[in-house]
């Protein structure tokens, strides 16, 4: 997802996936090489002895307008490609890095396109990134570089908050707090919560 944050409680979303998230890419990827769960760093391991140019993976997406993803079509492309050299007979360890550094290019190549044309579009100068994903060290190192060259800063978690956290709702829950943010004390349990659902708090964005 895509977000533009003017302040805690007023978000736009500027684009999602239409399918497969990043993270589901890389994890369902894994698991076609047979790796463990999550995949995501273990392929990430596997890619590093890898070279990215021998399988050309699609950029799901990069060549029409808008900042929507979709990455089912990468994840098919890896099951027929494993497919062939398992068939062929020739899939071993280096055919395994290559498939899985060829992966992790397109996945990390697709984020930064629509994320730089996400700063362009909206003139933020500060971008912040979350999620699993976000511990990617090939991403970390290729976003924050061509961020740099359009003037804008990336923000990480440190990597043990690349992930599902308490943390994280902590802080956001005293962004809001500081804001003049409050809830009754009763628990009311939401199993689906828009963004666009949260009310707006009225906050300078300094």
């Amino acid at each position: 997802m895509l977000i533009d944050v003017a302040a805690p409680g007023r978000y736009e979303l500027l684009g999602e996936t239409r399918d497969d998230a990043a993270g589901e890419a890389f994890d369902k990827s894994a698991k076609l090489l047979g790796l463990p769960y999550p995949g995501g760093p273990e392929l990430a391991k596997l890619a590093a002895d890898g070279r990215a140019s021998r399988f050309a993976f699609p950029r799901p997406m990069l060549d029409r307008p808008g900042l929507e993803f979709s990455f089912s079509g990468l994840k098919t492309a890896v099951a027929l490609t494993i497919k062939e050299q398992t068939r062929a007979g020739t899939l071993d360890a280096q055919v395994r890095a290559d498939i899985a550094a060829g992966v992790q290019e397109a996945i990390v190549e697709t984020l930064i396109a629509k994320t730089l044309r996400a700063i362009d579009e909206t003139g933020r100068e500060a971008l912040v990134v979350a999620g699993g994903v976000g511990a990617n060290r090939l991403l970390r190192e290729r976003l924050s570089a061509s961020a740099a060259r359009q003037g804008a800063r990336v923000y990480y978690p440190r990597i043990e908050f690349c992930t599902d956290n308490a943390a994280m709702i902590a802080v956001a829950g005293l962004a809001r707090l500081k804001a003049g943010g409050g809830e009754s004390a009763a628990i009311q349990a939401r199993a689906n919560w828009q963004l666009s659902e949260l009310g707006p708090l009225t906050v300078s964005t300094h």
